[in-house]
């Protein structure tokens, strides 16, 4: 209830002030995430995003509050954001609430519309992406004595925050440890079974059954904790 009420706060501040987020057409905002100096945040759905979406662009659903609210506080605020949706609607309202949060915003013109329109290239998974199944990941999971589990996306804010995370973990325990990754834009049917329902998400295994189990953030001293 927090969440939606501060959420609620930041919009109507938001709506406000449209006019103070930059936007940028198609070839201006190509140019710019070219450089690779700034974060790229694609507000629409899980679904839509899978149908295709600019390259090492982060996605968090606007009309999902909890994740939009969830996931947005990871970006860094440092680094200036370019947002799209659809068609522009979606984005601009996004854009104001982060505008107001303290982020450096543009928008995206007529968004990915607009942006096919200049034969812009996007990237996506596939709908037939083939998915592990169940027998394969115990396979996997009873490889060896502890096994760490990444559910994550390269989409997922929270999930590039974590990377550095794990890589030094893995880094000092990479001997003892073995990690796998699930990209959880394609193993919705694993997750299912799992009840994994947020990215990311963290199992560790020992001797092929579930030991630690966390979603989000996790630091490295947490890591080392679960296997000592």
């Amino acid at each position: 209830m927090r969440i939606v009420s501060l959420f609620l706060a930041l919009a109507f501040s938001a709506s406000m002030a449209f006019s103070q987020t930059a936007v940028a057409d198609a070839e201006a905002f190509s140019k710019a995430i070219s450089t690779g100096k700034v974060q790229v945040l694609d507000v629409r759905t899980a679904d839509e995003y899978k149908s295709g979406h600019i390259d090492k662009s982060l996605q968090a659903n606007w009309l999902d509050k909890k994740e939009f609210l969830d996931r947005t506080s990871h970006l860094d605020k440092s680094i200036p954001v370019y947002i799209y949706c659809l068609s522009g609607g979606r984005s601009a309202a996004a854009a104001e609430v982060l505008r107001a949060n303290g982020y450096k915003v543009t928008n995206l013109e007529g968004g990915i519309t607009a942006w096919k329109a200049k034969n812009k290239p996007l990237v996506g998974v596939s709908a037939n992406a083939k998915q592990t199944s169940m027998s394969a990941y115990n396979g996997q999971i009873r490889s060896t004595r502890m096994v760490l589990v990444d559910f994550g996306a390269e989409w997922c804010p929270p999930c590039k925050k974590m990377e550095p995370v794990l890589n030094q973990f893995m880094k000092e325990n990479g001997k003892s440890v073995t990690l796998v990754k699930m990209d959880g834009g394609i193993e919705t049917e694993l997750m299912k079974t799992l009840n994994v329902d947020a990215l990311p998400t963290f199992i560790l295994y020992k001797d092929g059954k579930e030991y630690k189990r966390k979603q989000g953030i996790v630091t490295k001293e947490e890591f080392t904790s679960w296997i000592n």
